[in-house]
């Protein structure tokens, strides 16, 4: 079984919180050019990335079909993995970039801030578009299984953080006059940032490097369940539960013809569909003389 394409639902999210990103981003450097904030310049630059991302998507999942064709006979998930790596590959450039200015402001000092209370006002309505923006999209991601929605959400939840960070220090400039509040509190919003950006990642190399996605044993657990089955063995499997998995075996079934052991293998994928769907499963059946205890491949380093 192949999931259900959803590439015009995650176009429509992208474009849409594409032109709130723009938005934000206009808003945030307004701000930082007539305050001088270089924290808050530093979170519009961060914005860019958004958009950035938003475009990254909108790339990727015009090529992530999850429909199989004669060039890509597993389906083309895993265009829409790359896009969520390229989107960790934006968090770091980020994070680089809120350190770099925080470091040099500390080493190059600079003009005091001069903040009024609209601009703090603006920046509420700043945080406001990014919370809505970050919500709708883990909605939406979650209830159709996007990756790039979901990585995106990621992204766009650091920057409420960082807008909230620098938000704290502008008001702790505006009340306190406490100016290095808009430079210390920089650090801990790279680190956010870097967070993010290593959760994207984490999640989505699995798919790209073809890592384990289930357990053997449990799934050998699941087929041994099946009437007529008598044993299986070399068990593979790859992709990412929820999004699509492939599974391979070698598979012994108690029959005497071809009729009754194809109807076994039927039960068999049905067995797994309904428990990792999406998952194609591919069987090569054997008889029943054939013993092994190979359960998987084996994992014992070449000498």
């Amino acid at each position: 079984m192949t999931r259900q394409d959803h590439r015009a639902t995650v176009r429509r999210v992208l474009l849409i919180t594409l032109g709130l990103n723009l938005l934000v981003m206009v808003l945030k450097a307004t701000v930082g050019f007539l305050t001088g904030s270089l924290s808050l310049l530093a979170d519009a630059l961060h914005s860019v990335t958004d958009s950035a991302n938003n475009i990254l998507g909108l790339v990727a999942s015009r090529f992530s079909s999850p429909y199989p064709d004669r060039s890509h006979p597993y389906g083309h998930q895993k265009f829409e993995a790359v896009g969520a790596l390229g989107i960790s590959a934006f968090l770091g450039i980020a994070c680089f970039e809120i350190l770099q200015g925080a470091i040099t402001r500390i080493l190059g000092g600079g003009e005091p801030l001069i903040l009024e209370g609209w601009e703090l006002l603006l920046l509420l309505l700043v945080l406001g578009i990014n919370i809505f923006v970050t919500f709708y999209e883990r909605r939406v991601g979650k209830r159709i299984g996007s990756p790039i929605l979901l990585a995106d959400a990621r992204h766009t939840m650091s920057d409420v953080w960082v807008t909230i960070t620098v938000m704290a220090g502008l008001l702790g400039v505006w009340v306190l006059g406490v100016q290095w509040l808009d430079v210390a509190l920089a650090f801990p919003v790279a680190l956010l940032v870097f967070w993010s950006g290593w959760q994207v990642l984490k999640e989505n190399l699995p798919w790209l490097v073809d890592e384990m996605a289930i357990a053997p044993e449990k799934i050998h657990a699941i087929v041994t369940q099946v009437p007529g089955v008598v044993n299986c063995h070399s068990i593979a499997s790859r992709g990412v539960v929820g999004r699509q998995v492939f599974i391979e075996m070698h598979l012994v079934v108690n029959a005497e013809d071809v009729d009754t052991a194809h109807d076994i293998t039927e039960a068999v994928e049905a067995a797994l569909e309904d428990a990792f769907s999406p998952v194609r499963t591919t069987i090569h059946v054997e008889p029943q003389r054939y013993v092994s205890d190979q359960l998987t491949y084996d994992t014992t380093p070449e000498k």
